[in-house]
């Protein structure tokens, strides 16, 4: 009669811890990383008990709770971390370069439009030379373009810091990780696996892993009580409850730098967050390196323009801008329209004006400069336009994949309470039947 007490109450126990993790399903079904939980039952080990030097008893032991268990495929938690990891990467290179895209500014109000309107009023004051207000008209679009030069040069240098910013926020967060990771390790090597403990400190870890690998390319690992092992160009950032700290430093031209705290210089990243923030950098860069090239290229043609011009005073063409080491540093330096070199050294009133198209425009022309830097970054950005809507598209496909396997199901849960309800109260008319049972007994003695 015992068996049937025992039996009664392991099974009471066992179907109230089920219950127990359905509701904590049902509870966390909107809670971010959070994994589903079920329990793993097994027959009690009092079942197949034998006793020396008797044969085999038919005793029966109920039923015990093995596990509790999280629904993942590691295979799943590594594909939406990989694609985490490049929509990471896509999204800031697209941000960014969209930003640069716009500092450039290639409208009427940008170096392009203003440097074609300065070229008209050129053309206009060639068919009138004497013109006073068409002279101040040119050498005002002629300052514009400096201007122009002068503001763009301070937005992509803007451009660059606002990279650098979200860099440090990107290596705070990647650092919170590595330290949250190191605890949890900690953690995970006391809790016994199998436990609802152990089971928060998985969700934990992967939470912790996703917000690391969104942000840079690291390699991982798991070790002894699935802690996990992280490293990046060989060296080792999480180590058990020991972690690395990263730092990232900003070159005078907008580049990135990536170190570990100690100062030991690593490799640019290649992917997440970081990566993007990287590669961005580098193009901006490379814009402010073209644009500064440009700009000097502009001063030393509308200089050297001028110089073979002649004033209605007899004097030769003064340089009309300086340069010095920058498109920020471009500048106007005439004012006066007496100054304006529109003569031809043999006296012709707009001979020099008309060399214009020829010495100015055309095949190596600063405008042919500048249409081919806005077609490049324009094409770049094309490009990660279009990385980004594919990398977005994997992600949500592994996320769905994955939520398949992990996400809770309402409906299902639902399903399962109701048949872990009767499975508890079949189990708990075991007890009662067993009362009853011993209770005549006893009244018949």
């Amino acid at each position: 009669m015992s068996d049937l007490f025992i039996i009664g109450a392991s099974g009471t126990r066992a179907y109230r811890t089920a219950m127990a993790a359905i509701g904590e399903n049902i509870a966390n079904a909107s809670t971010d990383g959070y994994a589903r939980r079920s329990v793993t039952t097994a027959e009690s080990g009092a079942s197949t008990a034998t006793m020396a030097m008797y044969v085999s008893k038919g005793n029966f032991g109920g039923t015990q709770v093995m596990s509790i268990n999280r629904g993942t495929d590691p295979y799943l938690d590594a594909t939406v971390r990989m694609t985490g990891m490049a929509l990471g990467s896509s999204t800031a290179r697209l941000r960014w370069l969209s930003d640069a895209e716009n500092a450039l500014n290639d409208t009427g109000t940008g170096i392009g439009g203003l440097i074609t309107g300065m070229f008209q009023n050129m053309e206009k004051l060639a068919a009138s030379p004497s013109d006073t207000s068409l002279r101040v008209t040119t050498l005002d679009s002629i300052g514009r373009v400096a201007q122009a030069f002068t503001q763009t040069a301070a937005d992509l240098e803007a451009v660059s810091e606002g990279i650098a910013t979200e860099a440090d926020a990107s290596v705070s967060t990647i650092n919170r990780a590595l330290e949250s990771l190191a605890d949890i390790n900690n953690s995970l090597l006391r809790a016994q696996p199998g436990t609802s403990a152990y089971a928060q400190l998985l969700d934990s870890r992967d939470a912790a892993l996703q917000d690391l690998t969104e942000n840079l390319n690291v390699t991982i690992s798991f070790g002894a009580h699935d802690s996990a092992q992280i490293s990046f160009d060989g060296q080792t950032l999480v180590q058990g409850n020991v972690a690395t700290s990263l730092a990232v430093g900003s070159n005078a031209d907008g580049t990135l730098a990536l170190t570990l705290a100690d100062g030991t210089a690593l490799a640019t990243p290649a992917n997440g967050t970081l990566g993007g923030l990287f590669s961005a950098a580098d193009t901006v860069a490379d814009r402010r390196a073209s644009l500064d090239t440009i700009a000097e290229k502009f001063v030393t043609d509308m200089n050297a323009w001028h110089a073979q011009g002649v004033t209605d005073g007899g004097s030769a063409g003064a340089p009309l801008l300086s340069y010095g080491g920058g498109a920020a540093s471009v500048a106007a330096l005439i004012t006066d329209p007496a100054e304006l070199a529109t003569r031809s050294a043999n006296g012709t009133l707009n001979g020099n004006l008309l060399t214009v198209t020829s010495t100015l425009r055309g095949n190596g022309s600063v405008e042919q400069d500048w249409t081919a830097l806005i077609a490049a970054h324009g094409n770049l950005l094309a490009g990660v336009k279009a990385e980004n809507t594919t990398a977005q598209g994997r992600s949500d496909q592994a996320v769905a994949a994955r939520e398949a396997v992990s996400g809770v199901d309402l409906d299902m849960e639902a399903a399962d309470l109701l048949r872990i309800q009767q499975a508890y109260s079949a189990s708990a008319k075991i007890l009662q039947v067993a009362k009853e049972t011993v209770d005549s007994i006893l009244q018949i003695l």
